[in-house]
């Protein structure tokens, strides 16, 4: 039996998503725009009932192409309020398209979207030596600042919570407990490693 984290246990979605997602590094632009939005839209839900409709929202929103995104109107907004296959929460549809709208902007600016976001952690995975569930912070000093430079960019729904969680789903964070066995296998353990006791200093 592989060791793994306690939080994806008892649910075979959790699971696969713990496994051969969660905390790996993330450099393409629509992958970095599909977790900002599925972020965004946990937002007082639980991870699980994210996952639960991801292939809807993909299905919903033109498979997370920020271009077509940020063109969305009022007959699209209202047409995505009457899909029950996503979260119908008319703040959370409209920040999403907000949020294509500054994407597209930092991609313009930067280069890329994934330029500007990891440039944070110096292109780097961070990676905390947390022994269990409850030593994982639910936001960093990092994540703060990033949230605060993404709201004066236009961004909604980027709380540092949320941007948090952002940063672990896309692995600038390794977040997974020293003895689970995905922590080894995204580099945890190695030599050049970037470790960090806690929070960020």
């Amino acid at each position: 039996m592989l060791n793994r984290c306690d939080w994806c246990l008892g649910d075979d979605l959790y699971l696969q998503y713990h496994d051969l997602e969660w905390g790996v590094p993330i450099h393409d632009d629509q992958k970095l725009f599909e977790f900002l939005t599925l972020e965004g839209a946990q937002a007082g839900l639980s991870w699980l009932t994210v996952l639960r409709k991801r292939e809807n929202y993909r299905l919903a929103f033109d498979r997370f192409d920020p271009q077509k995104i940020a063109c969305y109107q009022a007959d699209k907004i209202n047409e995505l309020m009457n899909n029950a296959g996503i979260i119908r929460n008319r703040l959370k549809i409209t920040s999403a398209v907000k949020n294509a709208q500054a994407f597209l902007t930092v991609q313009e600016r930067f280069g890329s979207f994934d330029r500007y976001i990891w440039g944070f952690t110096d292109g780097r995975t961070i990676h905390h030596k947390n022994r269990t569930i409850k030593d994982v912070p639910a936001e960093t000093d990092i994540s703060r600042i990033i949230s605060k430079d993404m709201k004066k960019r236009g961004f909604t729904f980027v709380g540092p919570t949320i941007i948090y969680s952002q940063m672990q789903a896309t692995g600038m964070v390794n977040d997974h407990v020293i003895d689970c066995y995905r922590y080894t296998e995204l580099g945890g353990n190695s030599k050049n490693a970037v470790q960090v006791k806690g929070d960020y200093e």
